[in-house]
């Protein structure tokens, strides 16, 4: 079989990415622009300046992923793009773009699901070790800050299918994290800078309750169930931990505390380690560290839970939560009690890149599973 080259691209959030890859198992190039700097002084992502920034970015990063791959726009065999879910207005830039580049050059066109790209991210860089031999099921834990979902994962002969297993009711994990930095004065994005205290306090200092989730998802009483009801879930939620660290700040009395921390790092460009820790008293470092464990403990063992309920034979761990390090070492001491192996892509390749999304587009284009020129934006796009 020839070798295929694709070019991605990826917008769905607040990245403006571009890669190609070459059949689907080599990464030729990969390049990300990110927009933290333009975010941050909001403490999230605001859409509208995502999709302003994502138009100022989107030609330059394409035009560079194309030189470091030594390739040409007429030089690629297709073009793939992130067609949902995220934010509309950016996925919008993205698919007028390769919509355009597509049109321009008379190049194939393939749609892709990004939560299917986080799964192919990991296939892309076993592939790339020489491991092409995968033990299914396959169980995948999608987990960053749009989503948490597991999916058990099956390979035929047009491609992948993916059958949801379990989601958030409400906040993703990676959310949760981004919100309670927010909260404690931390800055935004939260998850790094969480990861890097957390090992500074005490894990075991605040006791968190785990999520109980009693009844079913409203969306399947709707009649808009993703997968049989008669099959065990893992559901997850992480709004109440959110409401926990509000009222342990409240009921400590760390307000002021927090707003000086705020006023501190405001002012400082580029905050290093030492900064943060200078500006956290035993206190808020206990909390970080035991507010981690509990997100941790939760995803790690609702996850090898499905692992059990499905005789899970391989577990993939992907997003951009996969590069928490605790998270990474929970999974791979708890993963090898069970008997399961655990692969997770590299930090490069678990925040949002297009490299997962070119991936993910090569067995749409064998078989020849292309988009139409009139497809659009679906921000709430379900992975099937």
């Amino acid at each position: 079989m020839p070798d295929a080259y694709i070019l991605g691209i990826e917008s769905s959030c607040d990245e403006t990415a571009a890669a190609v890859v070459r059949s689907g198992q080599q990464l030729v190039s990969n390049v990300v622009a990110s927009q933290i700097a333009t975010h941050q002084p909001y403490g999230g992502v605001v859409p509208e300046l995502a999709s302003r920034e994502h138009l100022r970015a989107i030609v330059p990063v394409v035009r560079q992923a194309l030189s470091e791959a030594n390739q040409t726009y007429n030089s690629v065999d297709a073009i793939a793009v992130t067609q949902g879910p995220g934010l509309a207005g950016a996925l919008l830039v993205g698919i007028s773009y390769a919509k355009a580049l597509a049109f321009a050059l008379d190049k194939p066109l393939v749609a892709v699901n990004h939560l299917e790209g986080h799964i192919h991210a990991v296939l892309l860089e076993e592939r790339q070790k020489g491991n092409h031999e995968l033990q299914f099921p396959v169980l995948a834990l999608v987990v960053s800050g749009g989503h948490t979902h597991l999916y058990l994962a099956e390979q035929n002969n047009d491609g992948w299918t993916y059958e949801n297993i379990g989601h958030t009711r409400d906040d993703a994990a990676g959310e949760a994290f981004d919100k309670v930095a927010k909260l404690i004065g931390l800055g935004y994005p939260g998850g790094p800078i969480v990861d890097r205290l957390a090992p500074h306090g005490d894990p075991d200092a605040v006791k968190f309750q785990p999520s109980q989730i009693k009844h079913r998802d409203r969306r399947e009483r709707r009649g808009q169930k993703e997968v049989d009801t008669d099959h065990p879930r893992f559901d997850f939620s992480y709004s109440g931990i959110k409401t926990a660290v509000l009222r342990y700040v409240e009921v400590h009395g760390m307000r002021d505390s927090i707003e000086i921390r705020r006023k501190v790092l405001a002012n400082i460009a580029k905050p290093k380690l030492e900064d943060y820790l200078a500006t956290c008293d035993r206190l808020t470092l206990d909390l970080v560290a035991s507010f981690q464990r509990a997100i941790v403990d939760d995803l790690v063992g609702k996850t090898l839970a499905a692992v059990r309920a499905y005789n899970v034979a391989t577990l993939f761990v992907t997003g951009g939560v996969a590069a928490n390090s605790e998270l990474r070492k929970t999974f791979e001491r708890d993963g090898a009690q069970e008997g399961v192996p655990v692969y997770f892509p590299s930090r490069a390749l678990s925040t949002d890149n297009a490299a997962m999304i070119a991936a993910a587009a090569y067995p749409k284009f064998l078989a020849k599973h292309l988009a139409a020129m009139d497809f659009s934006a679906e921000a709430s796009l379900v992975l099937r």
